[in-house]
């Protein structure tokens, strides 16, 4: 009887995990701005498969391919990330890019990024 209970519970769809069509889970929790065309704009979040900036959407075509810089503010240090990215849509001042297949360099600073935040929320976390 309590299986019955249960299985019927969990058909619900409320209930089931959020799925999602992402590649790689978004970050917005890390300090970093975009280098692109020499002037700088706000990340608003980033993933191994792209980002999202805020700024003049006037200023993008999708499809275009750009040079991007990703600038991150570590704990010790500031990490420079250099890649292409393409313009994929753009609406309301933001520009989401993904991009181009990452090279090894790109995918280990990358990795690193988010082993700083790791650590340094760590470390917070051993604060008496």
């Amino acid at each position: 009887m309590l299986g019955k209970l249960f299985s019927a519970l969990k058909r619900k769809p409320g209930n089931d995990e959020f799925i999602t069509r992402r590649r790689h889970p978004r970050r917005d929790c890390d300090r970093c701005v975009g280098m692109i065309a020499g002037k700088t704009y706000p990340v608003e979040n980033w993933s191994m498969g792209g980002l999202q900036i805020t700024g003049d959407d006037r200023m993008f075509t999708p499809g275009q391919t750009l040079d991007v810089t990703l600038k991150f503010k570590l704990r010790n240090n500031i990490l420079d990330v250099a890649h292409k990215a393409s313009v994929i849509r753009k609406g309301n001042g933001k520009i989401a890019f993904r991009f181009q297949p990452l090279t090894l360099k790109v995918t280990r600073s990358l990795q690193q990024v988010v082993d700083d935040y790791v650590a340094a929320q760590f470390a917070q976390s051993q604060l008496v």
